[in-house]
């Protein structure tokens, strides 16, 4: 009898990681979900198995602690239960440009945009490699495409180390995709306090469709993932203009703060 696929996802209880659990198990996956809100996964959990059947393993951590990261960490390094597909999504923003934001909150982004996700791909890898199946999604921004502050530049690497990492997990059968969404409906701009009031209704995603263009973008062997012909066209020509011509627009469109003028 075959195994069913695990899954674990970080960032699981709400937005994009909620979906993309919702997803995996409608795909007939089990899951291991990994948030800071122990009762928000409790409530996920005890739906998914109802609605799909999916057997689930809840996973509170705050990936900062240390201690809780290597929890995670040794979890998707365990040979006896394994994990075979990781979703790195966990992550959080800042409402004010890089001048103007603490460096010590600063610091708490980098490393849960960038060190984490590293950490955990490191451990699930050599499993993924002996049993040469499985795969990585992580997921970045289009804020990655352009000179977009601290935020941005973080999800610039998730975007280069995914594509990296791809060629040399191809050998052994593991896929890794870079997830690239704009604008989607989560509580991710409420968290950071972000004013998002004068966005139209056209830029916005869903994160249902996110998660469903991602899934046929894996089983594709694709690099990356974009939803919406609004934003493929988009990555598309800000990866081809010149990055100073990009960098000012970028500059006129960024305030500082109210007082820090």
């Amino acid at each position: 009898m075959n195994r069913r696929t695990t899954v674990l996802i970080t960032g699981a209880s709400a937005g994009l990681g909620a979906a993309f659990a919702r997803g995996f198990a409608a795909k007939g996956c089990d899951l291991v979900l990994v948030a800071r809100d122990k009762d928000r996964l409790g409530a996920l959990a005890q739906e998914l198995h109802r609605e799909f059947g999916a057997e689930v393993e809840v996973l509170p951590a705050d990936l900062l602690d240390p201690a809780r990261c290597a929890a995670v960490e040794e979890r998707l390094a365990d040979a006896g239960r394994p994990v075979d597909v990781l979703v790195n999504n966990a992550g959080f923003g800042l409402p004010a440009p890089f001048p103007y934001s603490p460096v010590e909150d600063e610091e708490r982004m980098l490393d849960l945009l960038v060190k984490v996700p590293m950490r955990l791909t490191h451990a699930v890898l050599p499993g993924l490699r002996e049993r040469r199946r499985g795969a990585v999604l992580n997921v970045s921004s289009v804020a990655g495409l352009l000179p977009t502050g601290t935020y941005g530049a973080a999800k610039a690497w998730v975007t280069a180390f995914s594509e990296s990492l791809r060629v040399d997990m191809a050998p052994y059968g593991v896929r890794v995709l870079a997830v690239v969404p704009g604008f989607t409906r989560t509580e991710f701009q409420e968290r950071a306090g972000m004013d998002v009031s004068k966005l139209s209704d056209a830029v916005w995603l869903e994160p249902e469709a996110v998660v469903a263009q991602a899934l046929r973008d894996l089983a594709r062997g694709r690099p990356l993932s974009v939803t919406g012909r609004r934003y493929q066209a988009y990555a598309m020509a800000v990866r081809h203009l010149p990055r100073g011509l990009v960098a000012q627009r970028m500059a006129r469109k960024r305030l500082p703060p109210p007082n820090q003028a």
